[in-house]
This record gives C-alpha cells, sequence and structure tokens, in this order.
C-alpha cells in the first residue's frame, strides 16, 4: 500500500513537472524595437515628406501673418498723424491684436497644429507595426513580445523584427541597425 502511494505520489510529480516544462515551451518571449521597425516602413517615409510640406505650410503662415503686421504697423505710422485719437486707438488695437495672433501661431500654434497632424499620421503606421508584431508573435509561439528599448540584456534569438520585416516585405535600411558601442581606450 506504501508503494502505490509513493508510485502515485511519483507519477504525479512527474506529470507537474512535464506539465511544467510544457507551460513554459508555450510561453516564449521575444522582443522587438518597434522605434525601428517603424523608421523603415514606407508608410513613415510617405509620413516623413507630409510632414515636411505640412511645416513649410505653417512656417509660410507665419510669414504671413508677420508681414500683415508689418504693413499695418507701416500704414499706422504713415497714417497716424491724420487720424484722431480715437481712430488712433481703434488702429493701434487692432495693430495689437495682429501682433498678438502672430506670435501666439509662431509661439503655439503651430506647434500644437505640428504634433496633432503628426500623430494623424503616425498613429496609423504605429498600429500597423503593432498589429502585425502581435500577429508574427502568434503565429510563431511567442507568449510574451517586450520592447528591445527597455531590456538591458536580450539574445539576439529572441528578435522578432527580422520575421515582421520579412512578414511586411521591408527590406532594412543598412543604417538601421544599432551601432555597436565604442571600444574604451585602452590604457598605456
Amino acid at each position: 500500500m506504501k508503494r502505490q502511494f509513493v508510485a502515485i505520489v511519483v507519477i504525479f510529480t512527474i506529470g507537474l513537472l512535464a506539465n511544467a516544462v510544457q507551460a513554459n515551451a508555450q510561453n516564449k518571449i521575444g522582443y522587438i524595437s518597434l522605434q525601428e521597425l517603424v523608421a523603415n516602413m514606407p508608410e513613415y517615409k510617405k509620413a516623413q515628406g507630409d510632414m515636411q510640406e505640412y511645416q513649410k505650410a505653417l512656417v509660410q503662415q507665419g510669414n504671413d501673418y508677420q508681414q500683415a503686421f508689418i504693413d499695418k504697423q507701416k500704414t499706422y505710422v504713415v497714417d497716424s498723424l491724420k487720424l484722431s485719437a480715437a481712430v488712433k486707438e481703434v488702429k493701434r488695437k487692432e495693430l495689437n491684436d495682429l501682433y498678438v495672433k502672430w506670435t501666439n501661431f509662431v509661439n503655439q500654434e503651430a506647434q500644437q497644429m505640428m504634433n496633432q497632424h503628426e500623430q494623424e499620421l503616425l498613429a496609423p503606421i504605429q498600429d500597423k507595426a503593432v498589429t502585425t508584431s502581435q500577429a508574427v508573435a502568434k503565429e510563431n509561439g511567442y507568449a510574451y513580445i517586450l520592447p528591445k528599448e527597455q531590456l538591458i540584456a536580450f539574445p539576439s534569438a529572441d528578435d522578432i523584427l527580422p520575421l515582421v520585416y520579412k512578414k511586411l516585405n521591408i527590406t532594412p535600411a543598412k543604417d538601421a541597425a544599432p551601432a555597436a558601442p565604442a571600444e574604451a581606450p585602452k590604457k598605456n
């Protein structure tokens, strides 16, 4: 009876160990640099071009506000001798309002517009990168995918970036590879 009990405990323990080993085998952990992936996606390169065009348009708008202010200021200086005090006050207020509009645009509004436009352009690209990475992880049996930028140590075999590139038909740029750490100077 005692031998049967020991045999049952041994079999039960072996079963638990087998399940633990199987569970560990199913919980593969990989990592990816989403920054590197996004930077090599054709959609990102197009978005960068769109952002440059948008930035040029915002700079032009700022220049237009500046020129309108300068023109209005010149007109005010020339006409101020002929204007009554009440009209001067109205014109000065208009001039001040235009200056405030120009400086607010240059100092705040343009940057906010730029940030919003960038988010609108990048959100679908980032979503595609994450969705594709999740699909690759599932196809290759990875239970967890971690961001490479937050890892201190990692084996190269668990980097799923090449698999995601393959799925997206992307050939990464040669300069996209992370730079090797610089060697410390040798002491003589």
